[in-house]
């Protein structure tokens, strides 16, 4: 048995390896006008079969009319990464911002990993701003050739980067007509789309304009010094306050934090990048504690520039600022009874992994199909999120604030669209890159296309809060509007959670 476990180890390793080659060399094969045709054919079918509101934003027709017309631009053989770029816009057209391709970058051997390892990131040492057809450096955490924050890049290797913004721009899916989502998810995303169009390069040259000048640098992939790999080391190691707090080695970060914003501890501020659900229960109890001892008559939750994540997280926070038992999600809607079944149960796993989970495969079948169910011709899907909860012992029953922007996505509009239809908070700053109605998300078919072996996760259910429905097709507008602006940003100064404070601040002048 030890043997026999020890082959099949030995096989995973050499397949891996040989993958990586397989999956380089198919990369950069072209494929003919015939098979990518076939591949868009795929891709449409796929989600038609899958996607529970496909013809949510776009008509049939119309949408019928951009594949075709797709089609009969293909007239000669392109690589996978050239026929990502022709196709994923027609997918981005269907308004829906969780689907996507995934687009075909190359794969690293371990020895390529471990060379990469020992280097600082190129692009990704600054933090960068979008604003239409212009890129600004707001951070220099090395201060790499003492580049400004406040810093414009014209060019990179020659080429305008208005041209590269015009380009990647209309491959972001956005829920709905919603416009504010694309520039806050572009300044995350848009060296990944270069680094899959250029590589993974030591050098480049970027062209910068700042205070009317001018200027000309060459950036270099920087070895890490022994600082560096101490930090690192450090960094990794996770006390509890890093569990608790969900620590992001990556970049020395917390994803929740909490504070207290006035010296007699009247103002609460808890902010969430991404609802992660890891040690979420702990911190919110431990949090809502802290906040009930300090007898806190104002809580401000900020959200902004958080993309979501777990319903079971949003749905537990929940329950710590309603007043009656609430239920978050409307029932989920799904295409058929085996949706939940086309999840790739084995996707990404080991020799190991794919051995133990074929054990438990039965039981998962049955759980699976045990959670949907047939109603007035409509199939649903169960989530703890559309059951009944109850208020925490230590809900807040304060004056909430939520503070928003087109960053707040997927579980932050559906948190954001539920505190707003049920009165709970007053939302701050701008619309949401999410949509107010819902999106379709909750588990994933991930889909192949056979040619160009692109990736395409395709959302399997409906997720909406349960609210009354605006039908605008928008993201959730805030209460009250502050947008911040490139110049807030290098000056450091928060209008958005300024104006909050301030109007607290008149509340208990009135009082």
């Amino acid at each position: 048995m030890k043997s026999f476990s020890l082959i099949i180890l030995f096989v995973f390793i050499f397949s891996s390896c040989s993958s990586v080659k397989k999956h380089n060399e198919q990369r950069s094969s072209c494929i003919s006008p015939e098979e990518l045709k076939e591949d868009v054919d795929y891709a449409y079918n796929k989600i038609k079969e899958m996607h529970p509101k496909l013809y949510w934003y776009i008509s049939k027709s119309q949408l019928d009319h951009k594949f075709d017309s797709l089609k009969q631009t293909i007239t000669q053989p392109l690589t996978p990464l050239e026929f990502y770029f022709k196709l994923q816009p027609v997918i981005a057209s269907i308004k829906e911002g969780h689907l996507s391709l995934r687009i075909p970058i190359k794969k690293f051997t371990k020895k390529e990993i471990k060379s990469l390892e020992n280097k600082k990131g190129m692009f990704s040492r600054f933090e960068y701003y979008v604003s239409g057809e212009h890129l600004y450096i707001i951070e220099n955490h090395d201060s790499i050739e003492n580049i400004k924050p406040g810093t414009e890049i014209l060019k990179i290797n020659g080429i305008p980067v208005a041209e590269y913004l015009k380009k990647y721009t209309q491959l972001i899916s956005s829920d709905g007509n919603n416009t504010t989502f694309q520039p806050y998810f572009l300044k995350d995303i848009f060296f990944n789309f270069y680094s899959a169009e250029f590589g993974f390069n030591d050098t480049a040259k970027i062209e910068t304009l700042y205070n009317k000048q001018i200027k000309t640098y060459t950036i270099t992939r920087a070895e890490k010094s022994k600082t560096d790999f101490e930090k690192d080391k450090e960094q990794k190691k996770k006390t509890l306050e890093k569990k608790v707090n969900d620590y992001v080695a990556f970049n020395n970060s917390y994803n929740r934090s909490f504070k207290f914003l006035a010296p007699d501890s009247s103002i609460a501020y808890i902010k969430v990048k991404s609802f992660s659900r890891t040690y979420s229960e702990k911190f919110y109890k431990e949090t809502f504690v802290k906040i009930k001892n300090a007898k806190s008559k104002y809580l401000i939750i900020d959200i902004r520039n958080n993309y979501g994540g777990s319903l079971d997280e949003i749905n537990n926070l929940y329950s710590y600022l309603a007043p009656t038992p609430f239920t978050l999600i409307k029932r989920s809607q799904v295409t058929s009874k085996s949706s939940p079944l086309k999840t790739n149960y084995f996707r990404k796993s080991n020799a190991l992994e794919y051995t133990f989970k074929s054990l438990l495969y039965p039981a998962y079948i049955v759980s699976q199909t045990m959670n949907t169910y047939k109603k007035d011709s409509i199939v649903y899907y169960k989530m703890r999120a559309d059951r009944e909860t109850k208020p925490q012992d230590n809900a807040f029953h304060g004056k909430v604030f939520v503070l928003i922007n087109g960053g707040s996505f997927s579980a932050s509009s559906i948190l954001s669209a539920k505190l707003k239809n049920d009165k709970l908070a007053t939302l701050v700053g701008e619309e949401t890159g999410g949509a107010n109605d819902g999106t379709i998300a909750g588990f994933y078919s991930y889909q192949k296309l056979p040619h160009s072996k692109i990736s395409l996760p395709i959302g399997l259910a409906l997720v909406q809060p349960n609210i009354s429905f605006t039908n605008t097709e928008r993201g959730v507008l805030p209460d009250v509007t502050i947008k911040e602006d490139i110049q807030d940003i290098l000056d450091k100064k928060d209008r958005q959670l300024d104006w909050v404070i301030k109007e607290i601040k008149n509340k208990k002048s009135i009082k």
